[in-house]
């Protein structure tokens, strides 16, 4: 896996898929200056996959490799209520569309329980058709409140993060970054190429390797 990040990592420049100007600025600032790729943004119309939250980012990634011919990461995001059976989970985004902020909250009326998670997978392919398509995923815990805060982004006027007062659009982007599902996933995102290049520079130096991170492929 080593010489698939260092062939990669020689182009400096990755493709997120996304037409959403406000996800892209909210990954480049999580990611951070020390990142040593180019993040570009590209609006493709993919399919929209049903199944499980893995499966779909798998096969969206899939189709974006090849589109894009190159290093390329794309992103789903659920947003599970617990008292729903984790619906909406991955067609949130068409929950969010038909309902809004405040439809969401009022799906969960006639229930008590209003606990959620936010769950966010990242898929990244090398552009390679033949390489695996790694995951990198992110989950927060929460529950469903009535909407407070700017609705400049989705579904975070509705969604409060355990131990916090705010929702996450009530929140700075500071600390909603340090502590959100998406966060999570680039946190480890990040990690896995920090760690992979390390490896690869000390095994060419003699120098032990460190640990290796888990993360999941197909």
């Amino acid at each position: 896996m080593c010489s698939i990040v260092r062939k990669v990592m020689s182009a400096k420049s990755l493709v997120f898929v996304t037409g959403n100007e406000n996800k892209l600025k909210e990954v480049v600032a999580i990611l951070g200056d020390s990142f040593s790729w180019k993040v570009e943004s590209r609006n493709l119309d993919l399919p929209e996959f049903q199944g499980e939250p893995d499966e779909i980012s798998r096969e969206k990634c899939k189709v974006a490799a090849k589109e894009i011919q190159g290093p390329v990461i794309v992103e789903d995001t659920c947003l599970c209520f617990t008292a729903l059976g984790d619906l909406p989970g991955p067609y949130v985004k068409w929950f969010l569309k038909k309902l809004g902020p405040e439809g969401l909250h009022r799906l969960l009326t006639g229930w008590e329980d209003k606990s959620a998670y936010a769950l966010c997978t990242f898929a990244f392919s090398t552009g390679n058709a033949e390489d695996p398509v790694m995951l990198f995923t992110g989950k927060t815990m929460g529950k469903i409140v009535e909407p407070r805060g700017p609705e400049k982004f989705g579904w975070d006027p509705c969604f409060q993060p355990d131990g916090f007062e705010q929702t996450y659009a009530e929140m700075t982007p500071e600390t909603k970054n340090s502590i959100s599902h998406r966060g999570k996933a680039l946190s480890a995102l990040k990690e896995y190429f920090d760690t992979t290049l390390a490896a690869d520079d000390s095994k060419s130096n003699g120098e032990p390797a460190p640990k290796k991170l888990k993360t999941s492929k197909k």
